[in-house]
């Protein structure tokens, strides 16, 4: 959708709190969708810089047969130190930031609107370059059945969202705050209420 007034959201959230369906609904309403967790997989392909910093500080195990990078590996390794979660975000974040950033560059200036989804935004400290953020939320019990569907443990679970800010901070920290407790026509329409809300916001900035 091209428009003077176009925007651009940065989506956060905890785990599993509905990011991803939230990128299909903007996608659906013509908005232009980059997923932060893709870009970091891209970026972490094998003879890139970040696959280099990443495999050089945790080894060749969590390499798979063909020297890729194995994300289920790797993710018991941060899951299980926090220490070791700090490395890998400060080897990984900072490529994914500028990656996105020069995207985010070129829907600006081509006005079309677009949305990045990026579940650690605030963790990152990437708080600039956003017409607003919307920051997802659940109730803990959907959490853990959604988690659970995926194959994760109670006890994955619970590493996975003790490993990210909290909830109700993410929630203090944004400009819009969406609770994602029914169904997808009811996350949809809160979704498009708020954008709404944005673009006639700029579009009064400009008159």
């Amino acid at each position: 959708m091209n428009s003077p007034q176009a925007i651009i959201l940065g989506i956060t959230g905890g785990i599993a709190c509905g990011k991803t369906e939230i990128g299909r609904i903007l996608s659906a309403e013509g908005f232009k969708v980059l997923d932060s967790d893709f870009l970091a997989h891209e970026l972490m392909g094998k003879g890139r810089p970040v696959y280099e910093a990443v495999v050089e500080h945790f080894g060749g195990a969590i390499l798979t047969a063909d020297e890729e990078i194995d994300r289920a590996k790797l993710g018991k390794k941060i899951f299980a130190d926090q220490q070791q979660r700090s490395v890998l975000n400060r080897l990984v974040h900072p490529a994914v930031i500028e990656a996105a950033r020069e995207w985010m560059k070129e829907c600006r200036e081509s006005q079309e609107d677009a949305a990045v989804l990026v579940p650690l935004l605030f963790e990152a400290g990437w708080t600039e370059g956003w017409d607003a953020v919307i920051c997802l939320t659940a109730p803990e019990e959907q959490i853990f059945q959604r988690l659970g569907k995926r194959g994760l443990s109670k006890d994955d679970v619970r590493k996975r969202i003790a490993a990210q800010m909290p909830q109700t901070e993410k929630a203090a920290k944004a400009d819009f705050v969406i609770e994602n407790g029914g169904t997808p026509e009811v996350l949809r329409s809160r979704m498009m209420d708020i954008v709404e809300k944005i673009r006639s916001e700029k579009r009064n900035s400009y008159e």
